[in-house]
């Protein structure tokens, strides 16, 4: 999607510790015209979320030193970024671990591993009134 200067592309935030996850998931973002970040853990998605300030955050459950959980709840515990979208990533799709999600302050699940549709659609889940 093509991008003036008038109008700035929409960012967001990638955290997985799983190289291969980050890098398809920026490649799928950055191909339909979205500003990609990316993480590899909680603790850097912390410094990530305060620097750039994304749109959007993908975070991924299982990650070692600082879970998604934990990542997720101090994101949303924050009043500046509380109204931030995040959308939980995880290899399971169990009930514990959405209903889990949902109490961190998560607004969405999605399965890994996860399709080019499946990924834009949870972007334009997340932000109903700026994604195009």
């Amino acid at each position: 999607m093509p991008q003036s200067d008038a109008t700035p592309r929409l960012k967001v935030l990638v955290i997985d510790d799983s190289q291969t996850i980050r890098r398809s998931a920026e490649t799928l973002l950055s191909a339909a015209g979205y500003a990609v970040v990316t993480a590899a853990d909680g603790y850097e998605a912390l410094a990530q979320v305060a620097d750039e300030n994304p749109d959007l955050i993908f975070i991924d459950i299982m990650m070692p030193r600082l879970d998604g959980f934990q990542a997720c709840a101090l994101i949303k515990r924050n009043p500046r970024y509380a109204a931030t979208p995040v959308v939980m990533l995880s290899s399971k799709d169990g009930l514990f671990d959405r209903a889990r999600g949902r109490l961190a302050g998560a607004d969405e699940y999605l399965t890994k591993p996860f399709t080019r549709d499946e990924l834009l659609g949870a972007v334009r889940a997340g932000l109903p009134a700026r994604a195009a």
